[in-house]
């Protein structure tokens, strides 16, 4: 028998006749028997769901009744009576609505698992089974509006999925585009609607209605839930405003067919989808990287391509991988980020579904494996795909060798030679550069030689290819033979592959002219890949045009040209390194190179701030692998002033921990800034310390260099470094910042330079409480960098004004600057930006009072903090909230919102740390309240013994102000003010030891105390030596 309930119910006899089942009780009795088919349903649900909340007297005899009645109309049914109810004993499979559910089931795992068609097929079987509205003829019944609407969920679910399948076989998704605006005007709220149409539109070309369905949505769900779109829908849309078709999938657009390789594409493909680490190994000039970016197009799902070759031999991976997936270590307005990069990629990843290619690990092998086996142990939905010419050697790898293309083992007919993939790639290249070759019985015996003379390597067959532009391929392969004869003297064994792509890479070499020879091993210092410009300033300054004789290594594939830019395979890059050292030209070569690239960092240090700041981002962006190679090869001046010149490149970036290495590696050189190189040398320091790690003497001698400039910097983002590292200035140096002459002496007349020092000191006079100054200078900052047209400046100065209002309370006039930012960081693109953003507007609207609204932006953080890689700001989410929870009356969530607070800040990051504390004296007050004075006591002892900076002397000063209050309300007003004070002496030093007599203990002990004896108290304690100071506020 069969089932129906997707529509009006339907019974089906074993020979196809249709049963009718009259009487709307009757048909809800076998619908509820129906829904849980082959399963008890007990008699007091069946009751429930045929007569609701008014059941006849003898409920149990009336459900008999009907039972039976039942089984008359199924005579091929069997109803069964048990101890705990009645089972409908048929098979699910034959009922419509579980047929339907292990389809769709089905089908989402297919999809999930990189098979679209399969996927697509499932869903639409399982879609086919509907005929209409769900329980259509049994609407009445109690049990049938949840059941239904639980269906139509189902059914949704499953056409989205369908979609999502339709949308990876046809990413240009004209045809969707219809069904789609139906199904978002028919479901508003549907966040993935909203998403499967804007890359529909995206992909049928049309990005500025995609664009407009973003807006719509957000819109929408702003209306009618007050909430934002999700970290998805953001990072979509995010996608699209730069114009990226599949943002997450970072693979090259292949110039040439893909040729063979069938065997190795399906034991990939089944590899990985067994093993979570999949190495295609063998030779250089294999085909890997090839094989790996073809088998990553054809996965459906989050992809991210990572070329390794640029990397520096014992420079760390991570750096490259945040790049590709385009995370910052930090946000635009932080010092820096994670001590560790790899503990950013960790959090980012933890719970994403993502294939990352790491191309080329060989020469970084070490820490390609180190950082692999860290990934994949923190993040259960990642998988890697990486090629090398070794295995990476970690536990559960999975091993793919890739060696030369097949080649017949004897002579061979045309048409059968033409069936081996190595035949086939040596016509197909030998075709595009000779356009009258053909495979015939003339050039397949010359053909042949050469295919089984280069072992089926497919680089040394392209290369051999490219001859035919000048030689007949019977030349080609007597060449050749010479060659490996030559190689194969004096030894009876097969030449290695290793030597065999050698081999033929010097052939290649020999036949090139002198110019061609001498421009591609000069072109050997490039770490990635350069415009014209750039090769014939390193490469050929005196030279005249160079453009002949590099199309001239193009056509012979030994450099490729992509987008007006030209670079070399690793392996042909390598031999021609090799060939320049031994002209001795490597050294010479190099710091031209470094010359080049230092006037494009000056420039672009420049252009950055101003209305070319979009367009030198990315040229900076498209130059960075050459930027930093000049960095490690120049000499120490060189590198200084590349540190200096990129400083500001880097902050936009959110490349604090990447430049941070490289400064380091330059300051620790010298003991001292070298002639002429002060400012660029104080740079390097701050650089280095903000991100990387240092001591407070390094930012003090950087603080001197600024103070005793006699002129304007020459890179006045170090203003900003140098203000962000020492922290608040004290009262003597705030006061001088606003000496017109200091101003003059630090600014200069450069409108950037002025704006940024209005900003500076607007930051220094609200921390003196000087609000209406404060206001005034933000306004004539902000008017500044409108008109330089720069959106750091505008943001860092917006997000100010927000910050201002928010400390008098005004959070009206916080909307308006707080809102410009966020769209200008959305527009930058950073999710991280945007956390940060949304955590300094939560915490303003905190302070204010407005619970509701700080409670509504912490859930955003915490919603898009996670996939920026950001567990800080999920850390300051969870105590924004435990601090709103603790103020309404619930101290139960309050504590464990802040323990889990505390509990996921990473140690060594820039604002982890702060939030670490402050949250601890939110439990410390937590513990008060509840009577527990020991624990609020070890809470707050926690954070006075951290070892406290400038930036933490807002919690030392609350946990000061928590130790102090249980005295105050014991009448010990000295006792309290002597410990307030020892409080400050663990701040000397910071510019911020005055933060513990602002307290609200403080204030109280002023007015008990009297000024006077306050100043006396409180001067005993901040006078104490650390190590006493500790003891008093330890109660020893």
């Amino acid at each position: 028998m069969r089932f129906g309930v997707l529509g009006a119910t339907q019974a089906y006899a074993a020979d196809g006749s249709v049963l009718p089942v009259a009487g709307g009780r009757l048909r809800a009795l076998l619908v509820l028997l129906l829904l849980d088919a082959d399963r008890t349903v007990t008699p007091q649900r069946l009751v429930d769901g045929v007569y609701g909340d008014r059941p006849p007297e003898q409920a149990a005899n009336a459900l008999q009744s009907q039972v039976s009645r039942l089984r008359r109309l199924l005579p091929g049914a069997h109803i069964e009576f048990g101890p705990a109810g009645y089972r409908l004993a048929v098979d699910p499979q034959q009922v419509d609505v579980h047929r339907f559910t292990g389809l769709a089931a089905a089908g989402r795992a297919a999809l999930a698992a990189g098979d679209p068609a399969g996927a697509a097929a499932l869903l639409r079987d399982a879609l086919g089974l509907w005929r209409g509205e769900p329980l259509a003829d049994v609407s009445g019944a109690p049990f049938a509006d949840a059941e239904a609407a639980r269906l139509r969920q189902a059914r949704l679910a499953a056409v989205e999925d369908r979609v999502e399948a339709e949308l990876a076989l046809a990413p240009a998704g004209a045809p969707l585009i219809a069904e789609l605006r139906d199904l978002v005007a028919e479901h508003p709220l549907r966040e993935r609607l909203h998403g499967l149409l804007m890359r529909a539109l995206h992909g049928a070309g049309r990005r500025a209605e995609a664009l407009a369905v973003y807006a719509d949505a957000r819109r929408v769900l702003a209306e009618e839930l007050g909430t934002d779109p999700s970290a998805e829908l953001v990072a979509l849309h995010t996608a699209l405003l730069r114009d990226d078709a599949a943002p997450a999938a970072r693979l090259p657009s292949p110039l040439t067919s893909f040729v063979g390789r069938e065997p190795e594409l399906r034991r990939v493909h089944d590899l990985l989808g067994a093993a979570r680490l999949v190495t295609l190994h063998g030779p250089g000039g294999a085909g890997k990287t090839r094989l790996a970016t073809t088998v990553a197009s054809g996965h459906d799902g989050p992809v991210c391509l990572v070329e390794l070759a640029a990397v520096t031999p014992g420079a760390p991976v991570a750096p490259a991988v945040l790049a590709a997936l385009d995370l910052r270590d930090a946000g635009l307005r932080a010092p820096g980020g994670p001590a560790d990069l790899t503990d950013r990629l960790v959090a980012a990843l933890a719970d994403r579904r993502l294939l990352l290619v790491l191309d080329n690990c060989e020469h970084v092998i070490d820490d390609a494996a180190r950082l692999t086996g860290r990934l994949l142990a923190a993040a259960p939905g990642l998988r890697v795909l990486a090629t090398s010419r070794e295995p990476l050697g970690l536990t559960g790898e999975a091993l793919c060798p890739v060696g030369g293309l097949p080649v017949p083992d004897g002579p061979a007919a045309p048409e059968a030679a033409a069936a081996y993939p190595a035949v086939r790639l040596f016509s197909d290249r030998a075709a595009d550069v000779s356009p009258g070759f053909t495979l015939d019985a003339a050039t397949t015996p010359a053909v042949l030689r050469i295919c089984r003379t280069l072992d089926g390597l497919p680089l040394a067959l392209e290369l051999a290819a490219a001859r035919l532009r000048a030689l007949p391929v019977t030349q080609v392969a007597a060449r050749l033979d010479d060659r490996f004869r030559l190689l194969r003297r004096g030894d009876r064994t097969a030449v290695p592959r290793h030597r065999t792509l050698e081999a033929v890479v010097g052939w290649s070499w020999d036949l090139l002219d002198a110019a061609e020879r001498r421009l591609a091993a000069r072109m050997s210092v490039f770490a990635g890949a350069a415009d014209l410009a750039a090769v014939q300033a390193v490469c050929a300054p005196d030279a005249g045009d160079v453009l002949d004789v590099l199309t001239g290594l193009v056509d012979k594939s030994l450099v490729e040209a992509t987008g007006g830019r030209y670079r070399m395979l690793e392996t042909i890059r390598e031999f021609a390194a090799a060939r320049l050292a031994e002209h001795g030209e490597t050294a010479r070569v190099r710091d031209a190179h470094a010359a080049y690239f230092l006037d494009l960092a000056l420039a672009g240090d420049a252009a950055l701030r101003g209305g070319g700041q979009d367009r030198w981002l990315r040229r900076l962006d498209s130059a960075r692998d050459d930027l930093h190679a000049a960095l490690r090869h120049a000499d120490t001046a060189t590198g200084l002033r590349l540190v200096a010149a990129l400083a500001f490149y880097w902050w936009l970036r959110g490349l604090r921990g990447e430049g941070a290495a490289l400064a380091r590696r330059l300051v620790d050189r010298v003991d001292g800034p070298p002639d002429g190189l002060a400012e660029e040398y104080a740079l390097g320091l701050l650089v280095a310390t903000l991100a990387g790690g240092g001591d407070r003497s390094e930012v003090d001698a950087a603080s001197r260099i600024l103070w005793t400039l006699a002129r304007p910097p020459r890179h006045p983002f170090l203003l900003y470094l140098s203000g962000m590292a020492s922290g608040p200035p004290s009262p003597e140096d705030a006061a001088a910042l606003h000496e017109q002459a200091v101003r003059d002496r630090l600014l200069g007349a450069d409108p950037w330079s002025r704006a940024l020092g209005l900003l500076g000191t607007a930051m220094v006079s609200l921390l003196h409480g000087r609000h209406e100054q404060a206001r005034t200078e933000l306004d004539a900052a902000l008017a500044g960098f409108r008109a330089l047209e720069d959106r750091w400046g505008m943001i860092v100065t917006l997000s100010t004004c927000a910050e201002a209002a928010y400390r008098t309370g005004d959070v009206a006039s916080a909307a308006a600057p707080m809102a410009e930012a966020l769209d200008l960081a959305e527009q930058l693109g950073s999710t991280l930006d945007l956390a940060e953003l949304l955590r300094t507007r939560a915490d303003g609207r905190l302070v204010a009072g407005d619970l509701a609204g700080a409670a509504e932006d912490y859930r955003r953080v915490r919603r898009i903090a996670g996939p920026a890689g950001a567990p800080e700001l999920v850390a300051a989410a969870h105590l924004g909230l435990g601090e709103i929870a603790r103020r309404d009356g619930d101290p139960q969530r309050a504590r464990a919102l802040c323990e889990r607070a505390v509990a996921q800040c990473p140690s060594g990051w820039f604002g982890a740390e702060v939030v670490r504390l402050a949250a601890l004296v939110t439990l410390g007050q937590l513990a008060d309240a509840a009577g527990d004075p020991a624990a609020a006591h070890a809470h707050y002892r926690q954070v006075l013994t951290a070892g406290a900076g400038a930036w933490d002397a807002p919690v030392v000063a609350a946990a000061a102000d928590g130790l102090a209050g249980p005295l105050l309300r014991d009448g010990d007003h000295e006792s309290a003010a002597r410990l307030l004070g020892a409080a400050a002496a663990l701040l000397a030093g910071t510019g911020a030891a005055d933060a513990p007599a602002g307290t609200p203990t403080a204030a109280a002990l002023r007015e008990r105390l009297g000024e006077a004896a306050f100043a006396t108290a409180y001067a005993r304690g901040a006078n104490l030596p650390r190590q006493r100071a500790l003891a008093l506020l330890d109660g020893r």
